[in-house]
């Protein structure tokens, strides 16, 4: 069973009260709750929109890239459109859980490793910048999408 999947306790009926009480009736997360963090967030473009960025930053790292990236905006974790919904709707839906927390920090934690390898780009360090894609960004990213693969499965598993 996933991290999320393991955390979330089941109630397919909204209207049913938990079965037990104390902090883990707190964690009951209902059909209905599930199936709107479905309909706002659309995870497997989530997931390859933070694969993408893999393309993105070799890209740079090449000289074909036509993007300009900056990396003060591309180390705010709030401005693409998993962020949007991690800090906006998904806080209020699934906040209370303590994986949801570790996503949100995977999550800026990538962001700030996107916005080092740029840095280091730009400013002509390449081989850094190799490195770090390398290692800590890719290390970053894998955990961003591993943990969205696993909400998933939370949310889907009944």
């Amino acid at each position: 069973m996933g991290f999320f999947s393991r955390l979330f306790q089941w109630n397919d009926n909204a209207s049913e009260a938990p079965r037990s009480t104390g902090p883990a009736s707190e964690l009951t997360l209902d059909a209905k709750t599930a199936q709107a963090v479905l309909n706002e967030l659309d995870i497997d473009t989530a997931i390859s929109a933070h694969e993408n960025w893999s393309a993105r930053l070799r890209a740079v790292l090449q000289g074909t890239s036509s993007e300009q990236l900056q990396p003060e905006v591309v180390c705010l974790d709030d401005r693409c459109d998993l962020g949007k919904w991690l800090h906006g709707p998904g806080r209020e839906r699934l906040g209370k859980y303590p994986a949801f927390s570790v996503l949100v920090a995977r999550h800026k934690h990538f962001h700030l490793e996107a916005s080092t390898v740029l840095t280091l780009a730009q400013t002509g360090e390449k081989d850094k910048a190799e490195q770090r894609l390398n290692s800590g960004y890719r290390h970053a990213s894998t955990q961003v999408v591993l943990l969205l693969k696993e909400l998933k499965r939370g949310l889907t598993l009944r």
